[in-house]
């Protein structure tokens, strides 16, 4: 529930003309924390291109999670000041979070978001809500990586981006191209079955809500936008990117135990137009399982590579790769005995001496990589050394994979 509401758009404008009182089409919210110098500029630039080149019945909401400066007070003089604003405020922080309780409480038909900081260009609002009121699609999503889109920002957060999305195309087969753009819209009726599923309240809310999306057969529909980044944006890259891929593994494995599976509005009309069947996707466990296994491989040899260079300033390849497979192996198994195979296969002891052969044949084609690399291309130094050891590890992931599967963590026959 929403706390401290403020909506007063059942009075008369500032010009004596009276408000209209249908519910809008369109509820465009605005998640903000800590946005005092942003936020009046952005809702009065909002507000005026809304009424002069918007032609479907409209309210902004300033959704504010927690804000600890003048931004509530600001959000409450704007809701006062301009027809069709509302403002409401949670204690919890997180875009996510501010999104989830605008939606729910929204009494229009589309349901929307973009940020405050208006980095996309707004002729494109109408572009993305079409879809919804045609009955085409049930989630539209600005796109800033299609081919028209004409986006400006450095290369650091453009190469970030891309490695995002391609690791959702490799690991889930979406079909959409820009998770995080912050610019999407929603058919209210089919969001909030989605919404009783996501489980993130921070910045992969955004990436999660269209991952059950696509899961559950809805249609996602891409709007190239103009895009330029802001200079000021606060999100903190590195924390960001571990979250998100621990919400990719989470989602992975809530497909993969079938518990993505939501029972969601199909196709209805908003306007007359001839109704189109949806035919959900099938469950897939096995790519689950497969992007639950690479995440924690990827991880899992960062780690091993890592051991085995600071072990190698002081032992021989043999002894480094020993050890830092040990370590690395035993963390592996578990975080795939949770995660991936959901602790199937009996108990934990009966699982790691099954997993402990597995490491044995690990161990000698890896060391053998090394070993070989070393004597046959000594000049080549450590770089080689490395290079071996990598190579090796992502070879016997396949195999690796395929035993934990059907050996490991079999499931057992029921008679």
């Amino acid at each position: 529930m929403l706390d401290n509401d403020v909506a007063l758009d059942d009075r008369a404008t500032p010009g004596g003309t009276a408000v209209d009182m249908r519910p809008p089409t369109v509820d465009i919210v605005i998640p903000v924390l800590n946005e005092e110098r942003a936020l009046r500029g952005c809702v009065e630039t909002l507000h005026a291109f809304l009424s002069t080149s918007f032609p479907l019945t409209w309210r902004i909401t300033i959704a504010d999670n927690g804000s600890t400066d003048d931004t509530w007070t600001i959000a409450g003089e704007l809701a006062a000041d301009l027809p069709y604003v509302h403002a409401s405020r949670i204690e919890v922080r997180g875009r996510g979070a501010a999104l989830r309780a605008a939606w729910s409480e929204s009494p229009a038909e589309i349901v929307a978001y973009m940020d405050v900081d208006l980095s996309t260009d707004l002729d494109a609002l109408l572009p993305l809500v079409a879809p919804l009121v045609s009955g085409h699609s049930e989630i539209a999503i600005g796109s800033r990586l299609v081919r028209s889109s004409r986006v400006r920002r450095t290369a650091k957060r453009e190469l970030i981006s891309r490695c995002y999305n391609l690791a959702l195309r490799v690991s889930f087969g979406i079909g959409f191209s820009d998770a995080q753009c912050g610019f999407k819209a929603v058919r209210a009726d089919v969001v909030r079955p989605l919404l009783a599923k996501v489980q993130d309240d921070a910045w992969f809310f955004d990436t999660e809500l269209l991952l059950l999306a696509e899961h559950n057969g809805l249609r996602v529909h891409e709007t190239p936008v103009d895009w330029f980044e802001d200079v000021d944006s606060r999100v903190k890259v590195m924390s960001t990117a571990w979250e998100d891929v621990r919400g990719m593994v989470r989602v992975a494995r809530g497909i993969s135990r079938g518990a993505a599976t939501i029972d969601v509005p199909r196709r209805r009309e908003l306007a007359p137009v001839h109704p189109q069947a949806v035919i959900a996707p099938p469950p897939n466990p096995l790519l689950a399982k497969l992007v639950s296994f690479a995440l924690i491989g990827l991880v899992s040899t960062v780690f091993h590579t890592a051991l085995y260079a600071a072990l190698r300033t002081m032992w021989s390849p043999e002894w480094a790769n020993l050890v830092a497979l040990a370590i690395s192996a035993v963390g592996n198994t578990e975080a795939n005995r949770r995660w991936t195979f959901g602790r199937r296969g009996g108990t934990r002891m009966r699982a790691h001496s099954r997993a402990g052969l597995i490491f044995a044949l690990n161990y000698l084609v890896t060391t053998l990589f090394v070993v070989s690399a070393v004597q046959a291309l000594p000049e080549y130094g450590r770089g080689l050394e490395l290079a071996a050891l990598v190579s090796a590890y992502i070879m016997m992931a396949i195999l690796r994979f395929v035993a934990l599967d059907r050996w490991v963590f079999r499931v057992p026959r029921t008679s």
